[in-house]
């Protein structure tokens, strides 16, 4: 499977790490890709470490493990650099994805000399700018999204708009919310040098 992109998430619990991997398989999905989206479980709890895993291939998909070799990490709290290992395995010809307002200098420090492209994006003052609180998942979402190149950006946003009208039909107040931050994160993820 030469096409298949592994992407492994690091998040708290309760920061929507887990949701945004599964919307993400929802959306590859809907272009026609075969995904996989699941999470690690243990004893989880709110602001415990989680991990969840994406696999998406234009083939169908026979793996059906945890990554332990990701091509595409992201890490949706900074403060997990230190705690976690999240390069682990990572390889050098992909990308880490972090949510953080912190330094380039700080973050090659923190990463262990990781070779790959660094990319950040603060997902904090876009939820808040967008939704008016701290929900960092739908702003890495659109991060992932954007770095790997899995679908087009206006294929992805028509893919969510359409599932934000699924997920919040009981809400739909949140929708142009959610909408306006996976949009301003497509344009505010950079990479660091």
């Amino acid at each position: 499977m030469s096409n298949l992109i592994e992407i492994r998430w690091h998040g708290r619990g309760g920061q929507g790490a887990k949701t945004a991997s599964l919307l993400l398989a929802d959306a590859a999905f809907n272009t026609g890709k075969y995904i996989q989206g699941f999470p690690e479980y243990g004893p989880e709890r709110m602001g415990a470490p989680i991990t969840a895993y994406n696999r998406i291939s234009d083939e169908p998909i026979t793996i059906h493990s945890n990554i332990y070799e990701p091509d595409y990490v992201v890490v949706v709290d900074d403060t997990l650099l230190k705690s976690v290992p999240v390069t682990a395995g990572l390889k050098d010809n992909g990308a880490i994805v972090i949510n953080t307002t912190k330094s380039p200098e700080y973050l090659k420090e923190t990463l262990n000399g990781y070779k790959g492209k660094i990319f950040t994006i603060d997902a904090k003052k876009i939820s808040e700018e967008a939704l008016g609180k701290y929900f960092p998942n739908t702003p890495m979402l659109a991060a992932i999204v954007k770095v790997t190149g899995i679908m087009s950006d206006e294929a992805f946003i028509e893919d969510m708009k359409a599932s934000f009208k699924h997920k919040f039909a009981k809400k739909p107040e949140v929708i142009d919310g959610n909408m306006k931050a996976l949009e301003l994160s497509l344009k505010e993820v950079k990479q660091i040098q």
